[in-house]
């Protein structure tokens, strides 16, 4: 069975990485390039490693007016630049955006595949979760649905990869001269990603996401995310790590570990590694989630949703082994 798919913003970050994907995916053929900058240029040329029968496939300047036939558009653009070209898809192509602008919108279902698959299968308009709420909360699902931690007051420190910036920022922390051996904590506060992440904290554990505390650094790496949760509860590590090897139990793409996870675990992979630490006596619960931003907080998580509405096995195009070293 082909399935015929497109990129929107295919240039970036995440769609290169939906590209590659989509290259060794058995059912999905790509017939559909747009972009901005880099319209009117063959895919070789923006990707000298492009497969063969991708290569001369033109880049078009997006329009959702002009699209060919497809079954499913992969939408990699900038939050606040996607609604209303979107709404303008027809009906009868299936849409998973990887970017910001549709996550909890009404008539879109929220892209956590790992932990909602039943809500995003049959449906044809998805939101990809963002990178760090994608590892934030696929480390506290468990905890949040077994009532082990309380849904308020938790603090999440991020370090992500710098990829996590998109391809074409030109804020000069994200160059090389600037970002080689440094660390640097950003968006204090008012982060883009703090109201998906409450609002799913709240519907996972019942009660109120306040005092949420989300604090994002960008480290020196290529790729990869690692949160660094904190909650209060009274679970033992062992109840922790039983909650969530039961919690994901059948579930291909999320791996529990004794002890704490890596990012270069996940590197190139639509993995998610959690391990848990707790003192009940000081009231305390430590998560940990790794993923790879590319991967699981973006173009592998979309892959991974878009296999769900089309029917296909989940694993479809993703059961491929992270890169080591």
């Amino acid at each position: 069975m082909s399935i015929r798919v497109g990129i929107v913003g295919i240039s970036g970050f995440g769609g290169g990485e939906a590209m590659r994907l989509i290259a060794g995916h058995p059912s999905f053929e790509l017939v559909y390039a747009a972009g901005e900058g880099s319209a009117g240029s063959r895919l070789a040329e923006r990707f000298p490693g492009a497969p063969a029968r991708f290569a001369d496939l033109v880049i078009e300047k997006w329009d959702p007016a002009a699209l060919p036939p497809l079954d499913v558009l992969f939408a990699s653009l900038p939050t606040g630049t996607s609604a209303e070209a979107l709404a303008r898809v027809p009906r009868n192509v299936k849409i998973v955006d990887i970017g910001g602008d549709h996550r909890y919108a009404e008539g879109w279902a929220y892209g956590l595949a790992d932990v909602w698959p039943d809500r995003i299968a049959g449906r044809t308009r998805i939101a990809n979760p963002g990178c760090f709420p994608a590892a934030t909360l696929i480390a506290l699902a468990p905890l949040l649905a077994g009532k082990l931690i309380a849904p308020g007051h938790i603090i999440v420190d991020a370090k992500t990869g710098i990829s996590g910036a998109g391809r074409g920022g030109g804020d000069s922390r994200f160059g090389y001269a600037e970002s080689n051996e440094n660390l640097v904590p950003y968006g204090l506060l008012q982060h883009t990603h703090m109201p998906e992440i409450a609002e799913t904290i709240e519907r996972l554990g019942g009660g109120s996401a306040a005092g949420l505390v989300f604090t994002p650094h960008l480290v020196p790496m290529t790729r990869g995310i690692l949160v660094t949760l904190y909650a209060r509860g009274r679970a033992t590590t062992q109840e922790c790590l039983e909650a969530a090897r039961s919690f994901y139990a059948g579930r291909a793409f999320v791996r529990v570990t004794d002890r704490p996870p890596q990012t270069k675990w996940a590197t190139g992979s639509n993995l998610a590694f959690v391990s848990y630490a707790a003192d009940p006596a000081r009231d305390l619960v430590i998560a940990m989630g790794v993923v790879d931003n590319l991967g699981k907080g973006a173009a592998g998580q979309a892959v991974q949703n878009a296999n769900l509405i089309c029917g296909l096995p989940e694993t479809a195009g993703l059961d491929g082994a992270p890169v080591w070293p």
